[in-house]
Formats: structure tokens, sequence, C-alpha cells
């Protein structure tokens, strides 16, 4: 119901935009008792959601659960985006862009501060490398900037032919159709395309075209300001943190595909954009974003608490 009620609202904007040509106004804060300002950042943050993600799941599951609610019981500005789950960068990160331009023209700011997650860590890259006229400062989550493992693994099975090909194939096929009915979008999906994207030669030629903030080392830090725009990255080295997480053993078999430390899909050094704020958090790609309910370690700190901390970092950078 709230983001029935989300999205009605923001289309009553728009309308209104059209209508009178002026900026609407901006959503009513949150309800808070203290911090009060600690994440209203200048510039509204947008999260965009990683490989097979969605702005939320039946209609009922938050991709980023909890968070956006943390972010904005503090007065931030939050947009959580919808691309096509299963695609490349570029074609998500156009979709993308169609999406910054309708949140602009909403809220009457001039650039956003975008936060990505996984493969949403990718899109954005494209959207300030394209589009820097419209963004403020990119932030990437458990993104594989260098490609990941498993990508490779696969997609050398599929390139190979025969039965392991086919099998691939009717994944992938499976998959689009799967998260068609899931996240009731009917933007395009190409899963061969995502997969490939994500491979370690394919993210080499990516980082030779839009190079802004990725490391020029195996294991460094990227240029923390290119254009103008700031760029952060943190990510996880846990596998299994939550005996309560059914998900968790998932992650920690495709955790053997790598030979480093990872979060279960990315490699910590793939991981590394711009500043490092960190990139051994004990958390694994779906803590990251508090997944699944909120089932993380008690030991580490609350993905909720680290996206509150970020946002008051961009606050304090005029962001």
């Amino acid at each position: 119901m709230r983001r029935s009620f989300r999205r009605s609202l923001r289309s009553l904007c728009i309308a209104v935009v059209a209508l009178f040509g002026v900026a609407a106004a901006q959503p009513a804060a949150a309800f808070c008792l203290f911090n009060c300002s600690y994440t209203k950042t200048k510039h509204p943050i947008v999260l965009a959601h990683g490989l097979a993600g969605s702005e939320e799941y039946l209609g009922i599951l938050d991709y980023w659960f909890g968070i956006e609610n943390a972010l904005e019981d503090g007065g931030a500005n939050v947009f959580v985006t919808q691309v096509s789950p299963l695609n490349t960068p570029q074609a998500r990160g156009e979709q993308l862009i169609d999406q910054i331009e309708t949140i602009l023209a909403v809220t009457g700011k001039t650039k956003v501060n975008l936060i990505g997650h996984s493969q949403g860590g990718l899109d954005i890259r494209y959207v300030a490398a394209t589009r820097p006229d419209l963004v403020a400062s990119v932030t990437t989550v458990g993104s594989p900037h260098k490609g990941a493992d498993l990508a490779d693994f696969l997609a050398a099975g599929y390139s190979g032919g025969g039965f392991t090909q086919a099998v691939l194939s009717g994944l992938g096929s499976f998959l689009e159709f799967a998260l068609e009915l899931l996240t009731g979008t009917s933007a395009p999906n190409d899963a061969v395309a995502a997969l490939q994207s994500l491979t370690t030669a394919s993210m080499a030629t990516y980082n030779a075209q839009y190079p802004a903030g990725v490391p020029t080392t195996s294991c460094g830090s990227g240029a923390a300001v290119v254009n103008g725009i700031r760029n952060y990255s943190w990510s996880g080295t846990g596998v299994l943190t939550n005996a309560l997480d059914l998900l968790d053993p998932g992650l920690g078999v495709t955790s053997l595909f790598y030979d480093q430390a990872n979060d279960g899909l990315v490699d910590r050094c793939s991981s590394r954009f711009g500043s490092v704020i960190r990139d051994d958090y004990f958390m694994n790609h779906l803590d990251e974003v508090n997944q699944i309910l909120g089932l993380v370690s008690i030991f580490e700190s609350n993905p909720k608490t680290v996206f509150r901390a970020h946002a008051n970092r961009l606050k304090n950078a005029g962001l």
C-alpha cells in the first residue's frame, strides 16, 4: 500500500510538472524523533538494483529491505528504480537515465547521488559516463568491476556448445519468464547478454570504455573524483553469516568458484572502485542490501547503518 501510494504521488507530481512547467514539491519527510537531518543530502539518492533485481518482488518484498526507510528517516529524499532484471549494463543504464530525468523533473533538483548494488553499480557507472550532468556521486556496493569468476565459468560452458549450452540457454529463458512474474516488469530481458557482460573479458572492455573510478591495479583504489563526480564503494567478504538465512548455503556453494575472499558472488578486489570505504564487511552478497528479510550477521554493522553513514558522508561532502 505504501509503495502504491508513492507511485501514485509521483505520477501526480509528473503530471503537475507537465501541465505547469514547474518543479513539484518534494515528498514529506518520514517520521523522525532524533537525528532527523542525518541523511539529508543536497541531491536525491537513487538506488539501482543488481542482476535479477527489482524494486520489489511480488509487490511485497523490497529489494532494498528496510534501507529506503532508514535513509528517509534521517531526511533523505530516496528513489528506488526498476530496470530490466537481466540485461547488459548499457541497456539497463539507458533505462536508468530515463528514470533519473523524471526524478529530477519531480524534485526540481539538478543532480542525483547514485547508489548501485551488484550489477547496478555497473549501470550507474554507465550513467555517470554518458550523462555526467545528471550525477553528483556514484557509489557501488558489491559490484564486479573486474568481472566475476562465476560468470566466467558459466559463460565458458555456454560458449562450449552441446548439452551445457542447451541447459544454460533453457535456464536463461526460464529466469527471464520467472522474473517477469516476480517483478511485474515487462522491460526487455536477455539472460545470455547479461551473463556475458559480467565476465572478466567483457568487464575489461567495459572498463576501457568507461574507466572513471576503476583501479588501474588489480586490487587498488580508483580516482575519488572524476569530472566533478565523487566515487565510492564498499563490499563484503562474509558468506555464511546467519544460520537462519536459507539462502546463505547457496552463496556458500558459489563462493567456491573464487580464489580470493568474496561475498559469494563478487571477490573483494573486483568490488573496489573510487574511494574504498571497506571491502571486508562480514556480509555476503545479499546481506549488502539487508537480505533476506534482514537476516544478517549480528557481529557486523547492520547494512542499514552502513547506508545511513554513507548518506551522512555525502551530506557532509555537500552532495
